[in-house]
């Protein structure tokens, strides 16, 4: 299956630009979210994240509903919720509070890591049981959205009855084992943790059960992308990508010169980085798209969710234009 065939999506970090502020960040966002709706994307996700500056997602049912209110049909979801941070109760009060202001556009991704370092962990008020209750708990938040909770007296309202579609995500063969098993659709974050993708989509699809919800596997696979019709200026957007990431990952609060990142970026440490970066399309729109094409057969997916990895913003919007499904191979970004 060729990438023309699959549903396109996007997964939004809601990155913050070294001279942005989260403002700006998250109005950019919908300004993204208004362009994919136009482009015939089929549903955009944000992530959970905590304690990184430079990502604004924190909080993925408030900026759900906010952009909700600025666009009209595209879905809009988390990819997703690190649910043992959460009550389920909480988690289904919200999302189906976002399901009943905006019927059928609203997707529920859910994840068990911390989405954070050790100290944020710990404000959290999480525990290492809390990963552990991750199957329990899926099925309790699922319940809840249902039309009969599990835990006798407690009704989520908003929630019952809105039967908010649940998404397992994963980047090792847990999240796909437990999607195989419960019958839910399965995303994995191939766009940075690449590693156990082809292993993780297999077990997936020889296990699954069919259920009330899925008849047969489903499967999304994320990929990173920078396209721009001038090369040289996607390659220079991916090492400035990768550049920042070596201040993420390393820095410990401060940010690397160019050199320094460069020098990292030629020790064992930068082979980390790179290896996320395994599945990402860099060049014109065509390589990209033809990168595309081949990745889908490769995760052997149903769905791919593209994330732009290009810092600038302007080329980000543009990477995305140019693969957008319903306009003209070359966008023509308004």
């Amino acid at each position: 299956m060729t990438a023309q065939h699959l549903p396109l999506s996007i997964l939004d970090l809601a990155t913050v630009g070294r001279d942005e502020t989260v403002a700006q960040s998250l109005a950019a966002s919908v300004d993204l979210a208004q362009h994919a709706e136009k482009w015939g994307y089929k549903r955009i996700w944000y992530a959970e994240h905590h304690n990184m500056s430079a990502i604004a997602s924190s909080a993925p049912a408030v900026l759900i509903a906010h952009i909700a209110a600025h666009t009209s049909s595209i879905r809009l979801g988390a990819g997703g919720v690190m649910l043992p941070n959460h009550a389920p109760l909480t988690i289904a009060e919200q999302f189906g509070t976002l399901a009943e202001l905006h019927p059928g556009r609203i997707d529920l991704g859910l994840g068990r890591a911390p989405g954070s370092d050790q100290q944020t962990f710990q404000a959290l008020r999480r525990t290492h049981a809390s990963a552990e209750r991750f199957p329990h708990d899926v099925l309790e938040l699922q319940a809840f959205l249902g039309d009969e909770s599990r835990i006798e007296g407690v009704r989520a309202t908003p929630g019952a009855g809105t039967h908010v579609p649940l998404y397992i995500l994963g980047s090792s063969l847990f999240g796909a084992q437990l999607a195989a098993a419960l019958g839910l659709p399965y995303a994995f974050a191939s766009h940075f943790a690449p590693q156990a993708l082809t292993q993780a989509v297999e077990l997936y699809r020889r296990e699954f059960r069919p259920s009330e919800v899925l008849a047969e596997p489903y499967v999304i696979a994320g990929v990173g992308v920078i396209a721009d019709d001038d090369p040289d200026v996607a390659q220079e957007q991916l090492q400035v990508a990768r550049r920042q990431r070596v201040s993420l990952l390393y820095g410990r609060g401060r940010t690397f010169t160019d050199e320094e990142a460069d020098a990292v970026l030629s020790m064992p440490q930068g082979r980390q980085i790179d290896e996320m970066l395994t599945y990402a399309g860099v060049g014109t729109p065509d390589e990209v798209r033809k990168y595309l094409s081949w990745f889908a057969g490769h995760a052997d997916a149903d769905e791919l969710i593209v994330a732009s990895l290009a810092p600038s913003r302007a080329v980000s919007l543009s990477t995305l234009g140019h693969l957008a499904p319903a306009i003209s191979p070359v966008a023509a970004l308004d």
